[in-house]
């Protein structure tokens, strides 16, 4: 786009494209390709600057289309490459690109919805989120020039209809979706949320993971405003694998391999400043930058991931999420109700314990005991009234299981629907040592891939929507209706690097992390606030649309 308009130019975005660009573009790339100055079209207090040729790169919403036509009305720039309603002969040329979707990771994508996902039931879509979400799927599909095979969850309503939905646009833009025929045909997999609560309300480990999980991250960006003494440099910070070596190479470490190599970062670059201070822990290291103004001045990236990773670290001990994980990762993989009912309890009346933390591990439980008979939910539901806890945030426990309890998920969550199942599990709790007590969980999307590669996942389960392949994909492209999470998409990364021959990209509705799940879940709606995280636009190697 910006290749194909030489000169000096504006790039004008609205208010869904900013962040499709800013996932993707540094401020100093934009300036490589002689993009000056990159602003909003709903800013009405823009400057005329005749001189400079206008890209204009709009989602042709109504609301958008009404601020284009008042905007060729009255001409600020030279040329414009877009549109109609041309009054003063200004527009050059018009195309049309398909990037209606957040590129987060090279195999992660977000639609970055912040409409209600849910119509009138939580088997029915929100009309417009669904017209969204199809126009999301076909610009992925047309980006990566596929025209696959649409398979999908065949208990979901919702994975059916938006399955149908892209058949159909497919069909009627066929021209579009031209493509020559591979000797495999690619899947296109929709699958429900709903499948696997699990996975989103579990602590995570893993760098980018804790950092959504515990500040929450957007659009690149995360919110440090609230961090104790936090420096006015470092109140917000992007992290960017196209910017950041060191984030590219340690996003999917667990925190402790990561505090080793934060270590190394810092005695790397301390050696250049020629100190003698010795280093330990990652408060030694926060110590050193804030002593060291002249080590900040070029390690600025090293003193961003040592305030990240010690605010990671400061969270993990204030909220004890030690014991919490746990005691989480054993509800989630393992089936032993009279100690995990005794450890609920203990950890129910600490107050060590956040409230959210409380809410979180007895959604756990009931989402594993639910149809136990001796399953204790109702007298957990007293202990948190008795400990404080509020009656908007127990409501979360029966809307969770109305969400995604036993009887609308389609499979085996837990493995417990064979006594080969649990002694599977039995076995593999033996082999697990301590150091991966807090990493045991798979998500569910794990089982589901493995079977698919294997052409083992079930057409009664999975069915097509259109036709039908034997063939072992080579690419996959995964859609879950609902929001997906980082420890997912870790997991597809790592499939992408040890698979010869196989290419799966992964995307939702959302990214979720555990707090917001927890908030948006059963209802479909957006939190005002969520993780600590914040919105607005891009700053520090990120372009600001602000300036």
């Amino acid at each position: 786009m910006l290749n194909e308009v030489p000169g000096m130019k504006v790039l004008l975005l609205d208010a869904e494209t900013t962040p499709i660009i800013s996932n993707v573009m540094t401020q100093s790339s934009l300036l490589s390709h002689e993009t000056y100055l990159v602003d909003r079209i709903d800013n009405r207090n823009r400057d005329r600057m005749r001189h400079l040729k206008c890209i204009c790169f709009l989602r042709p919403t109504s609301e958008t289309l009404q601020l284009l036509v008042e905007e060729l009305r009255d001409p600020r720039y030279g040329d414009y490459y877009l549109s109609e309603v041309d009054e003063h002969e200004a527009v050059s040329e018009v195309q049309e690109y398909f990037a209606d979707y957040c590129a987060i990771n090279p195999d992660f994508y977000s639609l970055n919805l912040s409409l209600p996902l849910y119509g009138d039931s939580l088997n029915t879509w929100d009309g417009k989120t669904l017209q969204r979400t199809v126009e999301g799927v076909l610009a992925i599909l047309l980006s990566l020039k596929k025209k696959p095979l649409i398979r999908y969850e065949k208990m979901s309503v919702m994975a059916k209809r938006l399955a149908t939905e892209i058949k159909d646009h497919i069909q009627q833009e066929s021209q579009l979706f031209y493509y020559r025929k591979t000797d495999t045909p690619p899947i296109l997999l929709i699958l429900d949320r709903r499948n696997d609560p699990v996975t989103p309300l579990l602590s995570q480990w893993t760098y980018q993971a804790m950092v959504h999980e515990l500040l929450g991250i957007h659009n690149g960006r995360v919110d440090l405003s609230d961090v104790p003494d936090i420096r006015p440099e470092l109140k917000e910070i992007v992290l960017s694998q196209d910017t950041d070596p060191f984030y590219k190479k340690n996003m999917d470490l667990n925190l402790g391999d990561l505090g080793a190599n934060i270590k190394s970062y810092v005695e790397e670059y301390q050696s250049k400043t020629k100190s003698k201070v010795g280093i330990e822990s990652i408060a030694d290291m926060k110590r050193f930058m804030e002593e060291y103004p002249e080590f900040r001045k070029i390690s600025g990236n090293v003193s961003k991931h040592v305030t990240l990773v010690s605010e990671l670290s400061r969270l993990v001990e204030k909220e004890n999420l030690l014991e919490v994980s746990e005691l989480e990762q054993s509800l989630a993989c393992y089936e032993q109700h009279a100690s995990d009912l005794k450890n609920l309890q203990r950890l129910i009346a600490s107050s060590k314990v956040s409230d959210n933390s409380k809410i979180r591990l007895v959604l756990l439980y009931s989402l594993r005991y639910e149809k136990s008979p001796s399953n204790s939910i109702t007298s957990l539901i007293d202990e948190l009234h008795r400990h404080g806890v509020s009656q908007q945030k127990i409501s979360l426990i029966a809307s969770m299981i109305q969400f995604a309890g036993t009887d609308i998920r389609q499979d085996d969550l837990f493995s417990n629907e064979s006594f080969l199942a649990r002694g599977k599990n039995a076995i593999i709790k033996g082999l697990k040592g301590v150091e991966n007590v807090y990493t045991q969980h798979s998500p569910h999307l794990r089982q589901t891939i493995e079977l698919l590669l294997k052409c083992k996942l079930k057409e009664t389960s999975y069915p097509f929507i259109e036709g039908g392949t034997k063939d072992r994909p080579q690419d996959i492209i995964i859609f879950m209706v609902g929001g997906a999470t980082y420890e997912e998409a870790r997991y597809v990364a790592q499939v992408n690097s040890t698979t010869p021959g196989v290419r799966i990209v992964l995307g939702g509705t959302t990214v979720h992390n555990s707090q917001r799940f927890q908030l948006t879940g059963a209802t479909g709606t957006r939190p005002t606030r969520f993780g600590g995280g914040g919105s607005g636009g891009m700053k520090d190697e990120m372009f600001n649309t602000n300036k």
